[in-house]
């Protein structure tokens, strides 16, 4: 008799699509899960991005702005551990994007700028520039896919523009002593979101 699965959260939710990335990019035994055939990497970055977006913006809206911005009970700190505060949301994508890298899950995802306040968020390959130009010409109208070669092994990379869904986003870029923009608009595109993952050569 199989033993009864979890009940799923989001964390687990998204270590579930990860699992299913891997599968989809390695093949799969008869007892391992498989997804429907004929799916695509843009499919499936597509997939892992709509999980994304929405757990952020959940917590920027539900509880950095809420709590820090509306209700003023708690604030969001970048120095958030010393000071006994909110993690910044792009702090919060950081660490489930490290989590999932840990776990070797099949794909990677990270939060990139040409604006960043963090310089270690600056794109680096080619095709994370021309991405993050792009999402922001067009103004998160469309998102921006491409291949790219690394370290000898193929990928599917995606861009998808980082917009600023709440007060809590501008204020916390316009007023950093270290940003480069301090003019973020509430809706503008303040970077984009790169995932990428393993293709076959």
């Amino acid at each position: 008799m199989r033993p009864k699965p979890p009940r799923l959260g989001r964390p687990a939710g998204l270590a579930l699509i990860a699992t299913l990335t891997a599968a989809t990019l390695t093949g799969c035994s008869k007892t391992e899960i498989t997804t429907p055939a004929g799916i695509t990497p843009q499919k499936m970055t597509d997939a892992l991005f709509a999980v994304m977006s929405a757990d952020r913006a959940v917590y920027t809206k539900q509880v950095v702005n809420r709590l820090q911005n509306e209700e003023k009970v708690l604030k969001a700190s970048e120095h958030w551990k010393d000071e006994k505060a909110l993690p910044l949301p792009a702090q919060m994508f950081r660490m489930g994007s490290e989590t999932v890298a840990e776990k070797n899950a099949g794909f990677s995802y990270a939060l990139l700028s040409l604006w960043p306040v963090n310089k270690q968020n600056i794109p680096k390959t080619d095709v994370e520039k021309l991405g993050l130009q792009y999402v922001a010409d067009v103004k998160g109208a469309s998102n921006y896919y491409a291949s790219e070669v690394l370290g000898g092994k193929k990928f599917f990379t995606a861009v998808y523009p980082d917009i600023a869904v709440s007060r809590a986003c501008t204020s916390c870029h316009n007023d950093h002593k270290d940003s480069p923009r301090t003019d973020f608009a509430l809706n503008e595109v303040m970077g984009g979101v790169v995932i990428r993952i393993p293709t076959e050569n």
